[in-house]
């Protein structure tokens, strides 16, 4: 009988160990990361311009000031390296694991199934991303004369931690599709389109658009609340519900997995 792991430290070593070797692999190619660099600046540069030519002198986006906005933007790019990071290289996996068959092999080794096809690959070239993301919000939360506190502070970590979680979530979701479907990763792609509605504060969009980014594709949960957070204006009900919403997303994706792997047809079966 497998024995799983169990401990928390048995999961983080493991996970060291998954990501020592694809931090490892990944640099063989160093070219990668001036290329990504390269990138990164010519996307944020695009980002910043485009989001300049909604403002002037006496007005405004949505009721976001430029530097508010800029954080909004900085959640945004976050969250783009985390994508390349974490979602793209492994999720984007799993098609080929149940095409191949290699998925029984995952299935077999003694760790969480969800845990490994979702975290065995970490790639270096969205740090970045992320790097960059974090400069843009404390630019923005410095210029903005946000007040900060330490309780804003834990609020900010905690809905960013909720954004990355419902965003992870609805990939997984997507991705376990693949049991039933081939071209599933086509889906994504449409997803990691729409969230780019997340560069700017959900209230600049008209009415119709913003129930559409709150209810059905909750792309104000991944980068607008953190912002509110950050800026010290969210409210304590909007931060309970992104943190209701986070945990119902990761358990519906492991219900969903779960339910997926009944209709899995085993390659040596």
């Amino acid at each position: 009988m497998i024995k799983y792991l169990r401990s928390t430290s048995e999961v983080f070593r493991v996970l060291f160990s998954f990501w020592s070797t694809s931090i490892a692999s990944e640099l063989e190619y160093q070219l990668n990361l001036v290329i990504e660099i390269i990138s990164v600046v010519a996307n944020l540069t695009g980002s910043i311009f485009i989001l300049s030519l909604f403002y002037s002198p006496t007005t405004n986006l949505g009721g976001w000031s430029w530097h508010a906005s800029l954080v909004v933007l900085g959640i945004y790019t976050i969250l783009d390296g985390y994508t390349t990071s974490f979602l793209h290289p492994n999720l984007s996996r799993i098609v080929r694991h149940v095409q191949n068959g290699t998925l029984d092999f995952v299935l077999l080794k003694p760790i969480n199934s969800q845990l490994w096809l979702s975290f065995r690959i970490f790639s270096p070239w969205g740090i970045p991303s992320i790097l960059s993301g974090i400069t843009l919000v404390i630019i923005g939360f410095i210029n903005s004369q946000a007040n900060f506190s330490i309780k804003s502070l834990l609020l900010s970590i905690l809905m960013v931690l909720s954004s990355f979680i419902i965003l992870y979530s609805l990939w997984f979701l997507i991705a376990t599709t693949s049991i039933w479907f081939v071209r599933v990763w086509n889906a994504n792609e449409v997803l990691r389109s729409t969230l780019v509605a997340g560069r700017y504060p959900i209230s600049a969009y008209p009415e119709s658009l913003r129930r559409i980014f709150t209810f059905i594709l909750p792309i104000a949960f991944l980068t607008t609340v953190p912002a509110e957070a950050i800026l010290n204006i969210l409210s304590y009900r909007i931060a309970f519900l992104s943190l209701i919403l986070a945990i119902a997303f990761l358990f519906i994706s492991k219900r969903f997995w779960m339910f997926a792997l009944k209709f899995y047809t085993s390659a040596s079966s």
